[in-house]
């Protein structure tokens, strides 16, 4: 139960810079009494405007602000709930929403609708409807409970019988429901690409299977004939191999000789001929000399015949040596011949077996990069079976999609089926049907202690079967205001009553505002005042009224307004 305490103002509408305060506790029945405009009724837009951040009556909230000094516009109000003490500061120029509790000041940083909200939902318990209808009743902006429509009338008896829970359940339900069909939406999607993946590493594995092996086969010939051109090659290098180191090389070994032989054959030559040259200058000079040239002295004749004959048989035997030399030089030149030819066909052998070689070497390259790709084919080819193991892990994943999917459509049918239950028809239809005889009997039960002996009922629906003796069918509109006005207050008290049972938004606060000052006739204000004070004893009633000769003597206390120097006052 909400126990309200004091609410003070100042700067609010007519009242000035000095704080107007209002102790809820001090009386149970209160008379509000003062002429027009001298401020009596702003103590509800003030007890609306802290708690809801509106005003009761029809106000722009700028015009709150009291125009003279148009700022520091203030209302605190403090109540308990239970063990806990509660303070609410709201204010205008500057703005100010303060929540207190047990006399610490609650975070300021969050924005203050997370703060409304946690004071209406998990403070008050109480919505602006719902309090404007089992609070505050007004002749001027107060609507009655029977002209809502079924929507707002639901609203607030959910919230007196403390069921508004389920509508937040449903909501949760609601969101669950599509957040569980996203996630079926998505699994589907999911499942179309799985199966889509399933048949391209189906179509993957046949193409490896298939092609591998021709792919093998085409390189494994090739392999096989770069072999048989090895095969060849290498015959023709053993060959010219063979040539070299049994025929040309034991021929060049021979020769080998030739060439140092030559040389001295030559040099032997030269020598030969340089002797030959002497021997035809001696011959010569004894031919044509009989006198020594240098000495002048004669030369013995004989001596000089002697010497060119022995010249002419050293010239002869000379001559031959020379011409023996000569053939063995002509020899040694055709054997020197010989080698030059024999080495060079051994350059060239050798040159063609190195060529051979490096071809060998191409092709043995060759070799081993065709057996790199048929071993990489071979590996893919066998590497099927990971492939067939990512074929397994997608069925896998298919399968878990697919019952991921059936377990959720599972779920929407649970969920469906709370929903059903959560909404008006279902469960929260099955405990206002029980309260509802209840509420009945609470709303005949106060009609007629106001001598008004009509049976009135609710439906499940909310809408209105009357019956009176005169009359059998009547609706709320057939009845004049003053009858209206006691249907009104006879549900005003009822949704108390039910209030303070479930102990949902029940207060112990009733503010009425000028409802005995047009619709309510004497006899109708006497029942009123007497179910206030003898039946209404669990409430502070505060009315509000001009009649203040008719009524004055009946409430414990007089708080009366008055306007001095332009501002309202409690004088």
């Amino acid at each position: 139960m909400i126990l309200f305490k004091t609410i003070r103002w100042k700067n609010f509408l007519s009242t000035g810079n000095n704080f107007t305060e209002v102790d809820f506790q001090k009386s149970n029945t209160n008379l509000i009494m003062g002429s027009n405009g001298s401020g009596k009724s702003t103590i509800l837009d003030a007890l609306t405007f802290v708690l809801y951040n509106k005003p009761f009556r029809k106000i722009n909230k700028p015009q709150l602000v009291n125009s003279v000094n148009e700022k520091d516009c203030l209302v605190e109000i403090e109540f308990s709930i239970g063990s806990r003490e509660y303070k609410v500061i709201r204010g205008i120029k500057p703005n100010v929403f303060e929540i207190w509790i047990d006399g610490k000041v609650q975070n300021q940083d969050a924005a203050q609708s997370d703060q409304q909200k946690k004071l209406e939902e998990g403070i008050l318990k109480l919505n602006y409807k719902s309090f404007t209808q089992t609070v505050i009743l007004g002749s001027a902006t107060f609507v009655p409970f029977m002209q809502l429509t079924s929507a707002n009338r639901r609203d607030i008896v959910e919230d007196l019988l403390d069921i508004k829970i389920f509508s937040t359940m449903n909501g949760i339900l609601k969101d669950r429901v599509r957040s569980c069909n996203e996630i079926i939406r998505e699994a589907s999607i999911r499942k179309d690409m799985v199966e889509d993946k399933i048949e391209m590493q189906e179509s993957f594995i046949k193409d490896i299977e298939k092609s591998g092996k021709e792919r093998i086969d085409r390189k494994e010939k090739q392999v096989e004939n770069l072999h048989k051109e090895v095969d060849a090659i290498m015959d023709e290098t053993d060959g010219k191999t063979l040539k070299i180191m049994d025929e040309l090389q034991p021929k060049l070994e021979n020769l080998n000789n030739t060439k140092k032989t030559l040389k001295k054959l030559n040099t032997i030559k030269v020598k030969l001929e340089q002797k030959i040259q002497n021997i035809v200058e001696e011959h010569k000079f004894f031919e044509d000399n009989t006198v020594c040239p240098t000495c002048t002295q004669p030369l013995e004749e004989q001596f000089r015949l002697d010497k060119i004959v022995d010249i002419q048989e050293k010239s002869k035997e000379l001559n031959e040596g020379y011409k023996e030399l000569e053939a063995a030089i002509n020899v040694e030149q055709e054997k020197d011949i010989e080698f030059t030819n024999c080495s060079s066909e051994i350059n060239r052998l050798n040159n063609d077996i190195s060529t051979n070689n490096v071809r060998i070497s191409g092709i043995n390259r060759q070799i081993k990069n065709l057996r790199k790709e048929i071993q990489d084919v071979a590996d893919q080819v066998s590497n099927r079976n990971t492939e067939r193991e990512t074929l397994k892990n997608l069925k896998e994943d298919l399968d878990k999609t697919e019952k991921e999917r059936s377990s959720q459509r599972e779920e929407v049918s649970y969920l469906d089926f709370a929903h059903s239950l959560m909404k008006d028809g279902g469960v929260k239809s099955k405990i206002i049907k029980k309260y509802l005889p209840l509420m009945n009997q609470q709303i005949n039960k106060y009609l007629q202690m106001m001598d008004f002996y009509i049976n009135f009922s609710l439906d499940e629906e909310f809408k209105e079967s009357i019956r009176s003796p005169i009359h059998e069918d009547f609706s709320y509109d057939s009845f004049s205001e003053g009858e209206k006005m006691r249907i009104d207050l006879s549900l005003l008290f009822t949704w108390r009553d039910i209030a303070k049972m479930r102990n949902s938004s029940s207060t112990n606060l009733l503010i009425l505002d000028e409802i005995f000052d047009s619709s309510l006739d004497g006899a109708g204000t006497d029942f009123f005042t007497t179910i206030i004070r003898f039946v209404i004893q669990d409430a502070h009633v505060f009315v509000i009224s001009h009649k203040t000769d008719e009524l004055m003597d009946k409430f414990d206390r007089v708080i009366k307004f008055d306007k001095v120097k332009g501002f309202s006052k409690v004088v």
